[in-house]
């Protein structure tokens, strides 16, 4: 992240907070340091989210080049009611496992932990992408209730793009991380359309593989493989596996 980006969400974020930067004369600096923390790899957007408001006080311009909503019209309700349908059980999860995580530690150090998890966002277009969703707290109350969070959603469909989602508590200043998380699950994860063995025949028809070389590749018959994909198109309302495949990039099912 270049100085000038660290700049504008500085400026951003104080002309939002008025008065209440007296009382954190040293947040400048924290908020600068808590952003370079962050690792970008690909295409991203920023936003602030208060919890006293339960919606983002701001939003970076690059939402409309990451997901294609015009900043203003970006909310809290629009951004969970993107996430993928087979997602949102997940989200859900992560985000109650968070708060157990966070309300388990002493209060000095909420603020030096960095949740991180990723799942797929439907864009304007109606296709999906896998996001890497990390959030730091940058203002809290003296109880240790969080006051403001700041987050960041890059695009990381290049580097995953298939599995499931994950959760880590990533700390900084010298506090341990906790690596893919399994939370104690409050809502089980909806079914996915396609199969393990499915998705693997799917990814080598994407491939350009011809069905006598996907039954050599997965030691199955020709026939076996003709079926999974008669299988995959009556569930997906597919005529040709070329709509198929189309249907399943764009619903984000690998």
């Amino acid at each position: 992240m270049d100085l000038s980006t660290l700049k504008e969400v500085v400026s951003l974020w104080s002309s939002i907070s008025g008065d209440d930067l007296d009382e954190y004369k040293n947040l400048e600096l924290e908020l600068h340091q808590k952003l370079l923390n962050f690792f970008h790899v690909g295409d991203f957007y920023y936003f602030v989210f208060n919890f006293t408001l339960v919606d983002f006080e701001l939003v970076s311009e690059s939402v409309k080049r990451v997901l294609g909503f015009e900043k203003e019209v970006f909310g809290v309700q629009l951004c969970i009611s993107r996430v993928h349908p087979d997602d949102q059980a997940y989200f859900i999860n992560f985000e109650n496992e968070a708060l157990k995580f966070y309300y388990n530690l002493p209060v000095e150090k909420r603020m030096k932990y960095k949740i991180s998890m990723d799942y797929r966002m439907q864009k304007t277009d109606g296709s999906y992408i896998r996001i890497l969703h990390q959030v730091i707290a940058i203002q809290q109350y003296e109880d240790g209730t969080f006051f403001r969070t700041l987050g960041v959603h890059t695009d990381i469909t290049h580097l995953k793009p298939t599995g499931k989602p994950l959760l880590s508590f990533i700390g900084v200043d010298g506090e341990p991380s906790y690596i893919n998380v399994i939370p104690g699950e409050q809502v089980m994860p909806v079914e996915e359309m396609l199969s393990r063995r499915e998705k693997e025949i799917l990814i080598l028809l994407i491939d350009g593989k011809k069905t006598s070389e996907i039954a050599e590749l997965l030691f199955i018959a020709a026939r076996t493989v003709e079926t999974h994909r008669k299988n995959m198109m009556e569930k997906t309302n597919s005529k040709t596996t070329g709509q198929l495949i189309a249907t399943a990039i764009k619903k984000g099912w690998l």
